[in-house]
């Protein structure tokens, strides 16, 4: 009996993890629970310290209309650990070592060379994609397949790519160039600015990455980026 509390327990976590902040009510109906079933994981979840109570967006309590809005609950940073990979410590160390060498920009190299890999793998698995939306979906496909739990999700004024879950959080939050790079080769992929809007590693719930201009991504032309002449400035 024990085992199976503890393994409905990990599904709730893995939805809220999967999915972004849930209420109750949806999560009793994603995982087909009961409403007092799905309280009493989530309140031993709490206690536990791998899940925490928030107030809803702004935007998602208009959409509910009137009343009283629901709490959501997300993931907390050790309730991600739980998911976490178990080389953190030594990319770490790894990395500690390269930032302590008297040569510098040895970790930003690192970074670069593991964008690059990253790069060389998406256009791959992106080549099939016949428009940018399509391409931009590829991009969130190839994320997922690499444990990021990624989706996109089409604005008023663009697509975000959102990761709910990022393997390297905590070593990227001691070396941000892991992101950084990681951002700038989402640029080169889909050849136009993107801006990264939030980050786990800096402590928010999910990685945001704002790709611009809808209305070309929508008719299959997004903006390319303009070459750069020789000696400007980034």
């Amino acid at each position: 009996m024990k085992k199976s509390e503890d393994k409905t327990r990990d599904l709730v976590a893995r939805a809220i993890l999967e999915n972004g902040p849930q209420s109750a009510v949806d999560l009793a109906k994603r995982l087909n629970l009961t409403p007092a079933g799905i309280r009493r994981h989530l309140d031993l979840l709490i206690e536990l310290g791998i899940l925490q109570p928030r107030e809803p967006h702004r935007a998602a309590t208009t959409l509910r209309g009137r009343g009283r809005p629901s709490k959501v609950f997300v993931i907390t940073d050790l309730g991600r650990e739980k998911f976490e990979h178990s080389y953190d410590d030594l990319a770490l160390s790894a990395l500690r070592f390269l930032d302590s060498l008297e040569e510098p920009g040895l970790v930003g190299a690192f970074a670069a060379s593991r964008a690059n890999d990253i790069e060389r793998r998406v256009v791959k698995a992106t080549r099939a994609a016949l428009s940018p939306l399509k391409q931009i979906g590829a991009l969130a496909d190839f994320l997922n397949a690499e444990g990021y739990v990624a989706e996109s999700k089409i604005t008023e004024s663009g697509v975000q790519l959102c990761q709910h879950h990022c393997p390297i959080a905590h070593v990227a939050s001691e070396f941000p160039q892991l992101c950084e790079a990681e951002t700038e080769a989402f640029s080169r992929v889909l050849g136009t600015h993107v801006q990264r809007l939030a980050t786990i590693a800096r402590g928010d719930g999910i990685c945001t990455t704002f790709i611009p201009a809808m209305k070309q991504v929508q008719s299959g032309a997004l903006p390319q980026l303009s070459p750069k002449k020789k000696g400007a400035r980034a």
